[in-house]
């Protein structure tokens, strides 16, 4: 038997940050980011793997008692991150590019929708895999969603580790990714408030979401400029001034979850609202070793804990798989390429831009769960789009690599 109370939290804590590290080192080894191999590690840790083969084990070790606590874990190390990648974000260079970014993230909306439309009236003749009373309208709302939504927090994290954070490629996927991860949410709230009879969810998701937006940079992006000075006065992060941007990062992040949103976008939006400095650089500094080695793992585990991708085995479901998967790539990275180069984009920058907004990593897991919590979804269809997110995900860095590869290629992403 293993330990109960905090014993148990820190073993489970042991054992996640033991496997994410040893995983997202083979990540590495084949190709792919450390994220990758983060997010197989949450799956591998659920019903997937070590459930199928210690079931016993998996569930004392991962037991209901503690979830909560993983879970809040993951929630704030997520928020955190987002947080840091915010402070990285190039505000000046998103302003020389923000046509571009509308064009793309508005194609990786409609098209996927169009797709969705399509999708719908096939999915719903299985008879298996929505819930036995949502209507077309609804179904065609939550694939939308599903095939539009970004892996925003890797995307991330794959454009620092790839140097590019700074680039034109970075600030352009960054922003065309946040844009529609806001409009999934958007719909997801939409489709949500179809279920429960209440229609105010959805304009509390939108009009909350736009008017956070607009406050944040504007009134709260003049008020932390304040904070700049008072690091340079004191020449160090002090401890009252390290409360002050806990605060705001803890209103920040419960005012998104609040409204419908994700946290990621409230500690995002706050970073981005954040002086440019000495502060920043010193904020990266000491948080991001803590964050991306102790915390994101936790929501990557959280997620995974949910996965059970042996589902696929049964029947015809691997078809059903086949045709979401090709769908999903055409109506995102076609889509996205088309739209980047309509609007001047050279090819590389289009096709990069194709290729990187393609993926959707954990955004996509933890809009499905929502769904399958809700009862939007059956566990077969999750299991299907839990496998699409797994393959356009892990297309992205190898693609991006390999192009990156050829001569001339990167010259022409920054």
């Amino acid at each position: 038997m293993l330990p109960v109370g905090v014993s148990a939290f820190f073993i489970q804590l042991l054992v996640i940050l033991l496997v994410a590290r040893i995983v997202g080192w083979l990540a590495i080894q084949l190709g792919q980011p450390r994220v990758v191999g983060e997010m197989i590690a949450g799956i591998l840790l659920g019903p997937t793997l070590f459930g199928a083969f210690a079931p016993e084990l998996q569930q004392q070790l991962f037991s209901a008692e503690y979830r909560p606590f993983l879970s809040l874990g993951a929630q704030i190390g997520i928020g955190l991150y987002m947080f840091l990648v915010g402070l990285e974000f190039d505000n000046s260079m998103f302003k020389t590019r923000a046509r571009s970014a509308i064009a793309i993230s508005a194609s990786g909306i409609l098209v996927p929708f169009v797709m969705a439309c399509v999708l719908a009236s096939w999915l719903l003749s299985f008879g298996a895999l929505f819930a036995d009373n949502i209507s077309w309208t609804q179904a065609t709302l939550f694939l939308g969603a599903s095939i539009a939504i970004t892996a925003f927090p890797m995307l991330a994290r794959v454009i620092q580790e790839q140097g590019l954070a700074n680039s034109k490629i970075g600030t352009l996927v960054l922003a065309a990714g946040a844009i529609d991860d806001v409009a999934a949410w958007c719909l997801m709230a939409l489709l949500l408030a179809s279920f429960s009879g209440d229609d105010s969810l959805f304009y509390k998701a939108v009009i909350g979401a736009v008017v956070f937006a607009v406050l944040m940079l504007t009134l709260v992006r003049k008020h932390t400029a304040q904070l700049e000075s008072w690091y340079q006065k004191d020449g160090r992060l002090t401890p009252p001034l390290l409360l002050v941007i806990l605060v705001l990062w803890v209103m920040s992040v419960s005012t998104t979850e609040w409204i419908g949103l994700h946290a990621v976008f409230g500690g995002f939006l706050l970073g981005v609202a954040m002086p440019r400095g000495l502060l920043a650089a010193h904020l990266i500094q000491r948080l991001q070793p803590v964050v991306l080695i102790g915390l994101v793992p936790l929501f990557f585990t959280v997620s995974g804990l949910k996965t059970d991708l042996s589902l696929l085995f049964q029947g015809t479901l691997w078809q059903v798989a086949l045709a979401v998967i090709a769908a999903s790539i055409f109506a995102k990275a076609v889509a996205c390429y088309l739209a980047a180069r309509f609007c001047g984009e050279n090819h590389a920058m289009a096709l990069a831009v194709g290729i990187l907004m393609n993926a959707r990593g954990m955004m996509e897991l933890i809009l499905l769960n929502i769904a399958l919590q809700n009862g939007v979804i059956k566990a077969d269809l999750f299991s299907v789009l839990v496998l699409m997110t797994i393959v356009t995900t892990m297309m992205a860095t190898p693609l991006f690599n390999y192009l990156q590869r050829r001569a001339g290629f990167r010259a022409q992403l920054t």
